[in-house]
């Protein structure tokens, strides 16, 4: 890659992966809800973090809906992405999919949404400085 290669813009676009250990499961072998979050969490984290270009807090999270189970063994897929910018807070919408081994059909386990703010280094809310391209 050339140096003065052109940085890729800021979309507000994450997608993380990960797989379902036997840390992560709960008694039937399903993945913890409390984990799911977790990863959602950090997967929306990254997602506002990278489209305001500073840190990020989480302020809520919204309308969680688990769709279908997350077995062990699992890869799971987190799409995370900016949907709405307000003055110092976005919103991200993520989305948890689940493939029972590479290469399976990839279904949608849970749903969920996320407002995140942006902090200075005090912890103060300041603002995100732009705002979602026009659609």
């Amino acid at each position: 890659m050339r140096s003065d290669a052109p940085i890729e813009p800021r979309t507000g676009e994450v997608r993380c992966t990960e797989i379902v250990f036997p840390d992560h499961c709960n008694h039937l072998g399903s993945l913890f809800g409390g984990q799911a979050l977790a990863w959602m969490d950090k997967a929306a984290f990254l997602a506002a973090s990278r489209f305001a270009g500073r840190t990020v807090v989480t302020a809520r999270s919204d309308r969680i809906d688990f769709r279908e189970p997350v077995k062990l063994g699992d890869i799971v897929e987190l799409v995370a992405t900016v949907t709405g910018v307000g003055r110092s807070s976005m919103t991200v919408r993520v989305s948890l999919l689940r493939e029972s081994v590479p290469g399976a059909e990839r279904k949608l386990a849970t749903t969920g949404e996320f407002v995140m703010v942006a902090v200075d280094e005090a912890g103060q809310a300041v603002a995100v400085g732009r705002a979602l391209p026009a659609a």
